[in-house]
Order: C-alpha cells, then sequence, then structure tokens
C-alpha cells in the first residue's frame, strides 16, 4: 500500500502525456490543413482570361512585360514619353513624317560635317563615323513573326466566314463594329497613341487591384450569359442552322 500513490502518479502522468500527445497532433494536423484549404479557395477563385499564374507571366514576362508592369520605370518612362512627344509632334503641331526625317537627317549631316571639317583646322584627325546596318537575322525575325501573325488572322476569319459557329460570327462582327465606330472618333495615330498608354496603364492597374476587378468582370461575366441565355432562346435558337449545314454537306 505503500507503492500506491507513487503507482497513482505515474499513471496520471501517462494519461496526460497522452492527452498532450494528442492535442499538439490534432493543432498540427490542422495546422498543415489550413494551407491546403486556403490554396483550394483560392484555386476557385474567379480570374479575368481564366488565368492561373501571375500578371507578369501572362504578358510574356522579360523586359516587355517589365516595361509594361513599371519594373523597370526609366524605360517605361521613356517609352510613355517618346510616344507622347511623338503625338504631339504629329497631332497636334501638324507635324509630317516625310519633313521631321528630313529634318532630324539635314541637323545631323550638319552637326557631323561641321565637326569633321573643323578638325582640318585645328590639326585634329577627323571622329570615326559609324558604319549603322540594319541586322539581317533581327529583320527577318520581324518580318516573319509579322507573316505568322497575319496568317493566323486570316485563318480565323476564314474560320469565321464559313459558318460553322455562329457564336464566333457575332463577336467577330460585333468587335469589328466596335472597333470601325472606335476609327471614325480619332485617327489611326491616336488610335496608336492610345493603344500604348493603355498598354502602359492598365496592366499595372489589374496588377495592384486584381481582386476588385476579378470581382467585378464575375458579376460581369453572370449579367452577360444570362443576357446571352435570353438571346439564345428568343432568337438563336429559331435561326433554322441544320438546314444549312446539310445544305454544305451536300
Amino acid at each position: 500500500m505503500a507503492d500506491q500513490p507513487g503507482g497513482l502518479d505515474s499513471v496520471t502522468d501517462k494519461i496526460s502525456g497522452k492527452i498532450d500527445g494528442y492535442n499538439s497532433s490534432s493543432s498540427s494536423g490542422s495546422d498543415d490543413d489550413q494551407p491546403s484549404k486556403i490554396n483550394a479557395v483560392k484555386s476557385h477563385v474567379f480570374r479575368l482570361f481564366g488565368r492561373d499564374k501571375p500578371v507578369h507571366t501572362v504578358l510574356g514576362g522579360g523586359k516587355p512585360a517589365d516595361v509594361l508592369l513599371w519594373r523597370n520605370k526609366k524605360n517605361s518612362a521613356g517609352i510613355l514619353g517618346g510616344a507622347t512627344a511623338l503625338w504631339i509632334l504629329f497631332e497636334l503641331l501638324e507635324y509630317q513624317l516625310i519633313t521631321l526625317l528630313c529634318h532630324i537627317l539635314i541637323l545631323v549631316l550638319a552637326l557631323v560635317f561641321t565637326r569633321s571639317y573643323a578638325s582640318s583646322f585645328i590639326n585634329k584627325s577627323p571622329p570615326q563615323i559609324p558604319d549603322f546596318r540594319l541586322p539581317e537575322d533581327r529583320l527577318l525575325e520581324v518580318v516573319s513573326a509579322l507573316r505568322i501573325e497575319i496568317n493566323h488572322v486570316i485563318s480565323n476569319l476564314r474560320n469565321i466566314a464559313s459558318g460553322r459557329d455562329l457564336k464566333k460570327f457575332l463577336r467577330a462582327f460585333i468587335g469589328l463594329w466596335v472597333l470601325s465606330m472606335v476609327g471614325s472618333w480619332c485617327n489611326f495615330l491616336t488610335l496608336l497613341y492610345t493603344s500604348v498608354v493603355l498598354l502602359h496603364t492598365v496592366p499595372v492597374l489589374y496588377e495592384k487591384y486584381d481582386d476588385q476587378v476579378d470581382a467585378f468582370a464575375e458579376k460581369a461575366l453572370i449579367e452577360v450569359k444570362k443576357q446571352y441565355a435570353v438571346f439564345n432562346a428568343e432568337v438563336l435558337s429559331k435561326i433554322p442552322m441544320g438546314a444549312l449545314q446539310e445544305k454544305k454537306k451536300d
């Protein structure tokens, strides 16, 4: 009977140790499950254009994405400032491209000629004029990339005009109609400058406020799908597309 208190204490210690071990394992398990639950919730969050990667990766990564997202502020500001200066020259001051190029060449030729001619009077060797040439490989790469994009657009237009997909035809029709309306409001130079400004502002703002924009876009997309369902039920479903497809097969 003298050993009973010590045995009781040992049993109590074992029970308390098991309870502590259970609590620690359950807490660690819940901690391990918490990141997985958070990741699962994040994976179900609506993202604009169905993206599952950062905006920098979606834009292609590298230097172009750095410029559009203002990771390199000097290059981004330089491109946007240069585009603004050209737009002011050609649009506001009504400068012509050929006139501008001729004036630049006149200024460069005058400066180089004056420096070379003056060097003979001050007993100095004339400055070396760099031999500037267009690299053939780079020029061919640009032309090849442009050819691929043009062929891709022509192929898409051919598929749309084939009459197989009414949805693609309606999207192309509405897109071209909107583009024609925008073209009637401004000329090509203003449209090009507006595109440059949008490319240097929209991506960086979207990267900063992507959660709010994605939530608003999700609501807008749901509403568009509802309206399209109504339009499909009342208009598109009544168009006899089956007869047209049978005629094409014949």
